[in-house]
């Protein structure tokens, strides 16, 4: 099976990361689980950086993939 993919989008393209899903998670759960985290580390650490918020991703399962963000059409 094809891993399934989100993309975490920006106004800043340099700030734009593209996640690989945890395999337990559903369709419709992702997202709650993403904006959870993303939530719960701007609670906790105000002036967070990528690699908090990386860091609790990963405990729940999501890998951050490389990718090239193509130019602008």
């Amino acid at each position: 099976m094809a891993a399934k993919l989100m993309i975490l989008p920006s106004k800043d393209s340099s700030k734009i990361r593209l996640l690989k899903l945890p395999e337990d998670y559903q369709d419709q759960e992702v997202y709650r689980a993403a904006t959870g985290a993303i939530g719960r580390v701007e609670d906790n650490l105000p002036g967070y950086e990528w690699e908090d918020l990386m860091e609790e991703l990963e405990d729940m399962g999501f890998e951050e993939v490389s990718f090239l963000l193509g130019p602008e059409v």
